[in-house]
């Protein structure tokens, strides 16, 4: 009741009295509060205490009678102090609060353990305490619940001593949070939540997915607290749309016109209350939208209307008529989108020849066209329309990246000058640095390409070990990598060596810090046996090595011998017993393991055979020898120390470097004072003494 209707009955003005009146309207409709509590208030506010308890305790009857619980509580919150004496009223709180949360599993539990069957004279402690049961019951046991990352799940336990409760998720069950947590970190989920329908009614959600899949993606993008992304939706969807169903589920279900996508990259989704409104929402979108979002937009709701499409495409247009001297490739990519919607304004007709004109230059079109169908769409008509294409296509070469293109712009060049396109490759693998991309391509390619490995197996080989570590390769590393396994491009080019070529091959191999033993190894051992002249070289050549290291040579020789080649003997025999070897994966993979080892075992042997004990007690210290630790002088006065030993005991993060290495050949010979280059750093020689 309003404070000027209250002043009309307080004079007697209304026409009847307020008493008559409460009682017609108590009786008729008493879940009007606001009527009944604005009364109240006007009259505690007037003094009028009596008369507002008398009138208070017929309204408060009819609440009791017709089981009104919420709104009883509410009255007793609001006016209720005044009253009602403290006592009674909180026997008359708590006994509302039964009639709304009673039949909750620990409502007796949590009333006893907030204190709240004990007198409390405060009337603000109290609603603090039936505001915390309030907040504590909505996690109930029983009570569904979602939480990000979990999913939905169901309140098992609460633990009112420890303060926690323990979740049963779809994902993960038992998961246990404190109350505090909780609050944070749980959604309760009203009935007829999508989620909770999950745990609830999965039939009736699986129904609305075959029936009505638009309707199903409404309830969940209205029951969100925020627009959600696809990948939220797939998971708010887990258990219900399967792995199977959603790529068609997912098709059916976005075309419906409410439905508005947000954001660029990483959409987002909203539903809106009406077709129209969607319509404006898509408008707004693409106002704010820079050009490629714009693109996005009109891609993906041109169907939408055919105003709206109409509007988008004379947009875009302009935006494409302005960017084709300061951004071509935007320029193009509006040309070919519009085009291919038949939404081509005659204006914009002419754009191709102003772009790829024989007074143009396409280079700058070509890198900054981001589609790959695009920029492949764009050389092909540089090919068609101009006269220097191979010139072009060359340089282009040198800048692309995407494998698809590269191979396109090979092939075009091959096709048209097959001596040209020899001396690409020829001056690619000398200088790999110059087109990193380029080259990893070609090397990647050699793999299958017989004639590719043939024109040059060193070089290739060589570069491939050498650039599988630069710098300048590191977005290329892993495609670099998978060249050195069984099946790649580096064990395929060992067979297109000669024996000349051989021998620096096998210091390439020995030397390439990017293969792993097992990929150097079988290397090594396919390149000795195809050589055999390298075997003699390699057992006439010392290998120098600590005491610690042979022996742990010769322990692993042990091992390999008499543990790891009988078990895999015995794993072969297993294998074989299993059926068909030519789809049998024990099999193949025991036979690899068995050619791995027998190679390793070989290559034990022959070094063991060659091997010397450094001797470091009659070392001569007049010069870096093979055993010797040497200290280096910075001009700044730092210094540093490494020590020349084998191979074997290489470890350059640690400051022991092998004689067979480059930084140990340009340390080996020198003498106190002599100078050595280190990184980038001018290093002289301080002192000269025995590693060991």
């Amino acid at each position: 009741m309003s404070r000027s209707t209250f002043e009309e009955y307080r004079r007697g003005v209304a026409g009847a009295s307020l008493e008559d009146d409460w009682i017609a309207e108590a009786e008729r409709d008493p879940a009007d509060g606001e009527w009944f509590l604005g009364s109240l208030e006007n009259l505690v506010a007037e003094g009028e205490i009596e008369r507002a308890r008398s009138l208070y305790e017929l309204w408060d009857d009819e609440l009791r009678r017709r089981a009104l619980w919420s709104l009883r509580l509410e009255a007793l919150r609001r006016v209720g102090s005044p009253l009602l004496k403290a006592n009674r009223l909180q026997k008359e709180a708590l006994a509302a609060a039964e009639g709304i949360w009673g039949e909750k599993p620990n409502f007796v539990a949590m009333v006893n353990w907030l204190g709240l069957r004990k007198l409390i004279d405060e009337p603000a402690k109290l609603w603090d305490k039936l505001t915390r049961l309030s907040s504590l019951l909505v996690y109930d046991v029983g009570e569904i619940v979602a939480m990000q990352g979990q999913g939905v799940g169901r309140v098992a336990e609460v633990n009112l001593t420890l303060e926690t409760l323990r979740i049963d998720f779809d994902k993960r069950p038992g998961v246990t949070l404190g109350f505090r947590a909780a609050a944070k970190m749980l959604r309760p989920l009203p009935v007829g939540h999508p989620l909770r329908r999950k745990l609830e009614d999965p039939e009736g959600l699986a129904r609305l997915r075959d029936e009505q899949p638009a309707e199903l993606l409404r309830a969940v993008l209205e029951s969100a607290e925020k627009p959600l992304s696809g990948s939220e939706i797939r998971d708010a969807l887990a258990g219900i749309v399967s792995e199977a169903q959603w790529t068609s589920w997912w098709a059916a279900a976005r075309r419906h016109p409410q439905l508005v996508a947000l954001g660029s990259g990483r959409q987002s989704y909203r539903w809106e209350s009406s077709a129209s409104g969607a319509l404006d929402a898509v408008r707004r979108n693409f106002a704010r939208a820079d050009p490629r979002r714009k693109m996005d937009i009109f891609r993906k709701n041109a169907d939408r209307d055919s105003g709206l499409a109409a509007d988008f495409a004379g947009d875009l247009a302009s935006i494409a008529s302005e960017a084709a001297a300061s951004d071509p490739g935007l320029a193009w990519e509006i040309f070919f989108l519009l085009e291919r919607s038949g939404r081509l304004p005659k204006p914009l007709a002419g754009l191709v020849d102003l772009l790829l004109g024989g007074k143009v230059d396409p280079r700058p079109l070509l890198a900054s066209i981001e589609d790959r169908l695009l920029r492949e769409r764009a050389l092909a008509m540089v090919r068609e329309r101009r006269e220097d294409w191979k010139q072009i296509y060359r340089d282009w070469l040198g800048r692309e990246e995407d494998p698809r293109v590269l191979s396109l712009l090979a092939q075009g060049l091959a096709e048209a000058d097959i001596a040209a396109h020899e001396r690409w490759i020829d001056d690619l693998v000398a200088q790999p640095r110059r087109a990193p991309a380029a080259f990893t391509w070609i090397a990647e390619r050699a793999a299958d390409d017989e004639l590719l490995r043939a024109r040059s197996p060193l070089r290739l080989l060589q570069q491939i070990l050498a650039t599988a570590t630069a710098e300048e390769f590191s977005g290329y590393r892993a495609r670099l990598r998978a060249l050195l396994d069984s099946g790649g491009t580096v064990p395929r080019l060992l067979a297109a060596l000669d024996s000349e070529q051989a021998p620096a091959a096998l210091e390439a191999l020995e030397r390439a810090t990017a293969l792993e033993p097992y990929q150097r190894d079988p290397a090594i051992n396919a390149l000795r046996l195809r050589f055999p002249a390298l075997v003699d070289a390699a057992a006439a050549t010392p290998l120098y090595a600590t005491g610690p290291a042979i022996d742990a040579k010769r322990a692993e020789l042990k091992r390999l011998a008499e543990v790891e080649i009988p078990a895999n003997r015995k794993a072969i025999e297993e294998a074989r017993a299993l059926g068909d070897l030519r789809e049998n994966f024990e099999y193949k993979s025991a036979r690899q393991r068995h050619e791995y080892l027998n190679a390793r075992l070989a290559a034990l042997h022959r070094d063991l055979g060659r091997v010397r004990p450094i001797d470091f007690r009659s070392l001569d210290t007049a010069e870096v020898r093979i055993g010797a630790r040497v200290r280096l002088l910075a001009e700044d006065g730092r210094e540093r120390s490494f020590c020349v030993l084998g191979p074997w005991e290489s470890r350059p993060e640690e400051g022991v470097v092998s004689y067979e290495s480059e930084l140990g050949q340009k340390l080996l010979g020198l003498k106190p004072g002599a100078r050595v280059e280190v990184g980038d750093q001018q290093l002289s020689v301080a002192a000269i003494e025995p590693a060991g």
